[in-house]
């Protein structure tokens, strides 16, 4: 796709100084690579016009959207700015999605009511800086100490393949789980273990679907019976606002962890339809916290991790048969 030209900063305005805090640049960089381009564009409008955006729900922030569709291999995005006397300061940059679904889902009040939690470009801001930081500090470990693991990581999905799997479930992709798949469309796993704690892995974006898929066929057998069950023994497998995001290994989708996008907590589920089970982490603290036990093994209590060669093995689930050559990592 060509590239639009930028548009020419007039001498009324030269004055104007846009700057893009370190973080901000970092943040366009992990979400994909036509990113920095188009924060580049909207600079030299903002040089030009620097009253070019609208208020937001932010004192003195305005907001301006960019349209991913222009640049090539870059979201949908929405760019927050302080306008001062002759300076301007970009405070975030947060993808957007404007998916919306394409039926009606079981469970459609929980589904309606997450959809129609107001968006808070401050909160999204600082939710996709956690996500990037955490996830860079996960993939940094392992390209230093788990070269094998870090290969098995698949590249960052498209804005356009996220945007399809959003019509395929018909519900929002919430933002931290929209910016953790531009970084990276799943694991492929090495000896079939993942790189997150207990071996299990991010997974891909086809396996996202289909799980969801399957999950909510199973509730809607359930649904046949729960018209003739008591209330109170209705039997509950799989929700529409559940997105399943990491399975027990990259080729075992027998169980997993789902993301509740009406509540932001993870949960379990299982191909053999058990109850679901709360982890009461979100996805931001689960990804922090593996990262905190990469870094620091010693206060490690969930899970250790270790090596086998160049492969990230973690100590919950070793192979009992290679046990003896297990490497736990001490940092």
């Amino acid at each position: 796709m060509s590239r639009p030209a930028l548009q020419p900063i007039s001498k009324e305005h030269q004055a104007v100084d846009v700057e893009i805090p370190p973080y901000v640049r970092d943040t366009a960089v992990q979400l994909g690579a036509g990113v920095p381009y188009a924060l580049k564009v909207l600079v030299g409008q903002l040089a030009d016009d620097p009253d070019m955006g609208r208020p937001s729900n932010l004192p003195g922030i305005l907001t301006v959207t960019v349209d991913g569709d222009l640049f090539e291999d870059c979201p949908a995005l929405a760019i927050g700015y302080i306008r001062e006397p002759g300076r301007i300061e970009i405070r975030y940059l947060n993808p957007i999605s404007f998916a919306e679904p394409t039926e009606p889902a079981a469970d459609a009040q929980d589904q309606e009511q997450a959809r129609d939690q107001p968006a808070d470009p401050a909160t999204d801001a600082v939710t996709v800086r956690q996500v990037a930081d955490a996830w860079q500090r996960i993939t940094g470990w392992l390209r230093y100490n788990a070269p094998d693991s870090y290969a098995a990581l698949s590249a960052g999905a498209s804005p356009t393949a996220i945007a399809a799997l959003e019509g395929d479930l018909g519900i929002r992709i919430p933002v931290e789980l929209h910016v953790l798949w531009l970084l990276t469309a799943g694991d492929g796993g090495v000896n079939g273990g993942g790189c997150l704690p207990g071996n299990w892995a991010l997974m891909a974006l086809d396996a996202v679907a289909a799980t969801y898929r399957l999950k909510m066929d199973s509730q809607a057998n359930q649904d046949t019976f729960n018209t003739d069950r008591p209330e109170e023994e209705r039997i509950t497998v799989w929700k529409a606002t559940w997105i399943p995001v990491v399975a027990l290994g990259p080729a075992d989708g027998t169980s997993g962890l789902y993301l509740d996008t009406a509540t932001g907590y993870l949960g379990r589920w299982s191909r053999y339809n058990e109850a679901p089970g709360e982890e009461l982490d979100t996805l931001v603290t689960y990804l922090e916290e593996a990262a905190d036990m990469l870094e620091a093994p010693a206060l490690a209590t969930r899970d250790k991790p270790g090596l086998f060669g160049g492969v990230l093995v973690w100590g919950s689930n070793i192979d009992h048969a290679r046990e003896d050559r297990w490497q736990p990592w001490t940092g």
